[in-house]
C-alpha cells in the first residue's frame, strides 16, 4: 500500500517511514500541510496518516480540503492524548479513524489493515428501505439518487443493511469498522451514523436509520 505520511515532528516522521516501509509499505513523509494536499491532490496515494497540528495548513484543513476536492481515500488522523474535541472534529469532516500519541506502530499497523479492509470489493449488492449498497463498485444509492460517503460510513451503511430490519449495536460497528476488538468510548460512532443520516435522507423525515434507545441502531423502512 502507498502511505503518505503527515508529520512535521522529524523524529516521528522518520520512525513512521521506517516501521511502515519495513512492514512492506510504500511509504512517503511530509512536514506540512500544504505540501501534503498538493502531493495528495497530484499523485493520491491508498491512504493518509494526518496530524493534526502541522505548519502552514492544520491537519483538519488539509482533511476538509481534501474531502471538499472529492479525494474518497482513506485518512488516519493523529491526535494528542485526550484531544477528544479534535477526535471528533475529525470524525465529523470526513476521517476514517484516529490514533492518540503516543502509540504503538503495531496499532497503526492494525488500523491501517483495518481501513484497507474496508476498501476491498466483494461481488455482492445490499439494499433495504430504498438504499442501494454496490460493493463491488463501492457506489450506493437511494431511489434514482447518488449518495457518496466515506470508506467509513459506507462501512458503516454496509453492516446495518446485512442486517437490515435487526439492531445494530454501537460496538458491531466499531469492531466492523476499526476490525478488532474494540475497548474505546462507542459514542464515537454516533460522529459517523449522523453524517450518514445527513447524507442518506436529504432532509427527508423520518430517517432510514432510527435509534433503538439503550440498544444501537437498525435500517427500516420510514412509515
Amino acid at each position: 500500500m502507498n502511505i503518505l505520511v503527515v508529520e512535521d515532528d522529524p523524529v516521528l516522521r522518520k520512525s513512521l517511514v521506517q516501521g511502515l516501509s519495513e512492514a512492506g509499505h510504500q511509504c512517503s513523509g511530509v512536514r506540512d500541510g500544504a505540501q501534503a494536499l498538493r502531493q495528495a491532490l497530484e499523485a493520491p496515494p491508498d491512504l493518509i496518516i494526518l496530524d493534526v497540528m502541522l505548519p502552514t495548513l492544520s491537519g483538519m484543513e488539509v482533511l476538509r480540503r481534501l474531502r471538499a476536492g472529492g479525494l474518497r481515500l482513506p485518512i488516519i488522523m493523529l491526535t494528542a492524548l485526550g484531544a477528544v474535541e479534535d477526535r471528533v472534529t475529525g470524525l465529523s469532516a470526513g476521517a476514517d479513524d484516529y490514533v492518540v500519541k503516543p502509540f504503538a506502530l503495531a496499532e497503526l499497523l492494525a488500523r491501517i489493515d483495518a481501513v484497507s479492509r474496508r476498501s476491498r470489493q466483494p461481488s455482492s449488492t445490499l439494499s433495504a428501505a430504498g438504499i442501494t449498497l454496490d460493493l463491488t463498485n463501492r457506489r450506493v444509492t437511494r431511489g434514482e439518487r447518488a449518495v457518496d460517503l466515506t470508506p467509513t460510513e459506507f462501512s458503516i451503511l454496509e453492516l446495518l443493511l446485512r442486517h437490515a430490519g435487526q439492531v445494530v449495536t454501537r460496538q458491531m460497528l466499531c469492531e466492523h469498522v476499526w476490525g478488532f476488538t474494540w475497548e474505546g468510548n462507542t459514542n464515537v460512532i454516533e460522529v459517523h451514523v449522523n453524517r450518514l443520516r445527513q447524507k442518506l435522507d436529504a432532509g427527508q423525515q423520518p430517517s432510514c436509520i432510527q435509534t433503538v434507545r439503550g440498544r444501537g441502531y437498525a435500517i427500516r423502512t420510514p412509515a
